[in-house]
Protein backbone atom coordinates (compact mmCIF):
# COMPACT_ATOMS: atom_id res chain seq x y z
CA UNK A 1 0.00 0.00 0.00
CA UNK A 2 1.21 3.55 -0.72
CA UNK A 3 2.40 6.08 1.79
CA UNK A 4 -0.32 8.07 3.56
CA UNK A 5 -0.48 11.79 3.06
CA UNK A 6 -1.98 14.54 5.19
CA UNK A 7 -5.28 16.11 4.18
CA UNK A 8 -4.79 19.00 1.73
CA UNK A 9 -5.08 22.55 3.00
CA UNK A 10 -8.63 23.82 2.59
CA UNK A 11 -10.23 20.43 2.01
CA UNK A 12 -10.76 19.18 5.56
CA UNK A 13 -13.87 21.29 6.21
CA UNK A 14 -15.52 20.03 3.03
CA UNK A 15 -14.62 16.41 3.85
CA UNK A 16 -16.06 16.79 7.36
CA UNK A 17 -19.26 18.39 6.08
CA UNK A 18 -19.65 15.79 3.33
CA UNK A 19 -19.03 12.95 5.81
CA UNK A 20 -21.72 14.28 8.13
CA UNK A 21 -24.07 14.73 5.18
CA UNK A 22 -23.60 11.11 4.11
CA UNK A 23 -23.27 9.38 7.49
CA UNK A 24 -25.38 11.47 9.83
CA UNK A 25 -24.17 12.40 13.33
CA UNK A 26 -20.64 11.16 14.09
CA UNK A 27 -18.02 11.66 16.77
CA UNK A 28 -14.58 12.99 15.84
CA UNK A 29 -12.93 9.59 15.73
CA UNK A 30 -15.69 8.29 13.45
CA UNK A 31 -15.33 11.29 11.13
CA UNK A 32 -11.56 10.77 10.90
CA UNK A 33 -11.90 7.05 10.21
CA UNK A 34 -14.55 7.65 7.52
CA UNK A 35 -12.39 10.26 5.75
CA UNK A 36 -9.45 7.85 5.79
CA UNK A 37 -11.66 4.98 4.59
CA UNK A 38 -13.22 7.05 1.79
CA UNK A 39 -9.73 8.05 0.59
CA UNK A 40 -8.81 4.39 0.25
CA UNK A 41 -6.54 4.87 3.27
CA UNK A 42 -4.34 7.26 1.29
CA UNK A 43 -5.10 10.20 3.59
CA UNK A 44 -4.24 10.42 7.25
CA UNK A 45 -6.35 12.72 9.42
CA UNK A 46 -4.33 14.53 12.05
CA UNK A 47 -6.36 15.06 15.22
CA UNK A 48 -4.43 18.29 15.84
CA UNK A 49 -6.15 19.72 12.77
CA UNK A 50 -9.46 17.83 12.93
CA UNK A 51 -10.68 19.12 16.28
CA UNK A 52 -9.86 22.79 15.59
CA UNK A 53 -11.67 22.38 12.24
CA UNK A 54 -14.71 20.91 14.02
CA UNK A 55 -14.69 23.81 16.49
CA UNK A 56 -14.44 26.35 13.65
CA UNK A 57 -17.30 24.70 11.73
CA UNK A 58 -19.40 24.76 14.88
CA UNK A 59 -18.61 28.42 15.55
CA UNK A 60 -19.58 29.23 11.96
CA UNK A 61 -22.92 27.47 12.48
CA UNK A 62 -22.34 24.71 9.91
CA UNK A 63 -22.38 21.90 12.46
CA UNK A 64 -23.75 21.44 15.97
CA UNK A 65 -22.64 19.07 18.69
CA UNK A 66 -23.96 17.24 21.69
CA UNK A 67 -22.54 14.71 24.11
CA UNK A 68 -23.51 11.09 23.78
CA UNK A 69 -22.17 7.57 24.34
CA UNK A 70 -20.05 5.88 21.69
CA UNK A 71 -20.24 2.25 20.55
CA UNK A 72 -17.61 1.30 23.15
CA UNK A 73 -19.66 2.94 25.95
CA UNK A 74 -17.46 6.03 26.28
CA UNK A 75 -18.63 9.61 26.47
CA UNK A 76 -18.16 11.23 23.05
CA UNK A 77 -19.10 14.51 21.39
CA UNK A 78 -21.29 13.90 18.34
CA UNK A 79 -21.39 16.38 15.48
CA UNK A 80 -24.20 16.86 13.00
CA UNK A 81 -24.82 19.05 9.99
CA UNK A 82 -27.05 22.10 10.42
CA UNK A 83 -29.28 23.61 7.75
CA UNK A 84 -26.58 26.25 7.13
CA UNK A 85 -24.05 23.44 6.91
CA UNK A 86 -26.08 21.69 4.22
CA UNK A 87 -26.03 24.87 2.13
CA UNK A 88 -22.31 25.29 2.80
CA UNK A 89 -21.44 21.75 1.71
CA UNK A 90 -23.28 22.33 -1.56
CA UNK A 91 -21.51 25.67 -2.09
CA UNK A 92 -18.04 24.29 -1.25
CA UNK A 93 -18.56 21.19 -3.41
CA UNK A 94 -19.43 23.40 -6.41
CA UNK A 95 -16.34 25.55 -5.80
CA UNK A 96 -14.04 22.51 -5.53
CA UNK A 97 -15.52 20.93 -8.66
CA UNK A 98 -14.85 24.15 -10.55
CA UNK A 99 -11.31 24.47 -9.15
CA UNK A 100 -10.42 20.86 -9.98
CA UNK A 101 -11.83 21.24 -13.50
CA UNK A 102 -9.60 24.27 -14.03
CA UNK A 103 -6.57 22.47 -12.63
CA UNK A 104 -7.32 19.43 -14.82
CA UNK A 105 -6.94 21.69 -17.86
CA UNK A 106 -3.38 22.46 -16.81
CA UNK A 107 -2.54 18.85 -16.03
CA UNK A 108 -4.08 17.39 -19.19
CA UNK A 109 -2.46 17.14 -22.57
CA UNK A 110 -2.28 20.39 -24.48
CA UNK A 111 -4.77 20.64 -27.31
CA UNK A 112 -4.81 23.05 -30.17
CA UNK A 113 -7.63 25.57 -30.15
Amino acid sequence: MGEKTDVWQGTLALMVLKTLEMMGPQHGYGIARRIEQTSGHLLEVNYGTLYPALLKLEQEGYISSEWGVSENKRKAKYYKLTRAGQKQVEREAREWEQATAILARFLGKATSS
